[in-house]
């Protein structure tokens, strides 16, 4: 059976047998975790995802990009033929010399910047090293996140609400922020929402507004940017398989029945999702701006 973008070629096979199914592992990580320690290990295109040259001569930011969702925009971006920088925490370095390793054995250009996004200063120091690094910058895409659960808002903390905050809009304003000094006519800029946006889930409460606030930063943004020519638009995931959910973003019992719930019968995999990415980077969409694509198994949140 051949491969292309994760999903299998033939179309007389079905969308729900083509990964693992639940139930799976027990499987704790300390946050931010690794995905080379998750099993089964997440398919982020490393084999499968086929570039077609969509992205030729483009240059990316990508933060996050060493893991889950990020990881396999990266590859995508790549092998579609742009030059990429990823970011990510130093306690991701493994992973993240993973995806170098890959995209250089590859002959793709890619430079790795670790650092803590919730740091404004760093924000601005990463736009603009990244900018020297690939001789400017044309797409960004605002991807890391932090997702930890939590029972009941009497057991949130300011410390950890704050933290989910600066991860996840805070550090996307900044970055953002810091790029329109390099951004031209033509670029474009990916926010990584989340179905919790639109569908809250009860143990996700600062996490979800997070979503939600990304929702509406890329909906106000895009009229902002749309007579400087620069799209703005943001993807939101479903349960996708992905190291976020193992180190503190799920209890233990929902990583088991992970995904089971979708109407596919599984959760997505990295590599099904990064080729929305590049539908929403390449200048073929050019008339896309200030959407918000679901990708959700079938669910049908948006």
């Amino acid at each position: 059976m051949s491969i292309k973008n994760g999903i299998p070629a033939s179309g007389k096979h079905s969308p729900a047998d083509a990964y693992p199914t639940p139930p799976f592992e027990h499987q704790k990580q300390p946050f931010p975790g690794l995905a080379s320690e998750m099993k089964p290990r997440p398919d982020h295109g490393e084999t499968s995802y086929k570039g077609s040259g969509r992205l030729a001569g483009r240059k990316a930011l990508i933060t996050g990009g060493d893991s889950g969702i990020g990881r396999a925009v990266a590859i995508a971006f790549s092998r579609e033929g742009a030059d990429i920088v990823i970011n990510y925490l130093p306690e991701e370095e493994q992973d993240a010399q993973e995806v170098v390793e890959l995209i250089r054995a590859e002959d793709g250009k890619v430079v790795a910047i670790p650092g803590d996004i919730r740091e404004e200063a760093f924000c601005q120091k990463l736009v603009k090293q990244a900018a020297e690094e690939l001789g400017g910058l044309d797409l960004l895409v605002n991807n890391a996140g932090r997702q930890q659960f939590c029972e009941s808002i009497t057991d949130l903390s300011t410390a950890d609400f704050d933290a989910t905050f600066k991860t996840n809009v805070y550090a996307m304003f900044w970055i953002t922020k810091a790029s329109m000094d390099y951004l031209p006519r033509g670029a474009a800029i990916i926010n990584t929402s989340s179905v919790q946006a639109f569908k809250p889930s009860d143990i996700l409460l600062d996490y979800s507004q997070t979503k939600a606030a990304i929702v509406a930063f890329t909906k106000s943004l895009a009229k902002q940017l749309g007579p400087k020519g620069i799209r703005v638009n943001a993807v939101a995931p479903g349960p996708y398989w992905t190291v976020l959910q193992c180190c503190g973003g799920q209890p233990q019992e929902k990583i088991e029945k992970f995904g089971a719930s979708s109407p596919l019968g599984r959760p997505g995999q990295p590599a099904e999702i990064a080729p929305l990415y590049v539908t929403l980077a390449s200048s073929e969409n050019s008339y896309a701006s200030g959407q918000v694509w679901c990708s959700d198994g079938g669910t049908g949140t948006l």
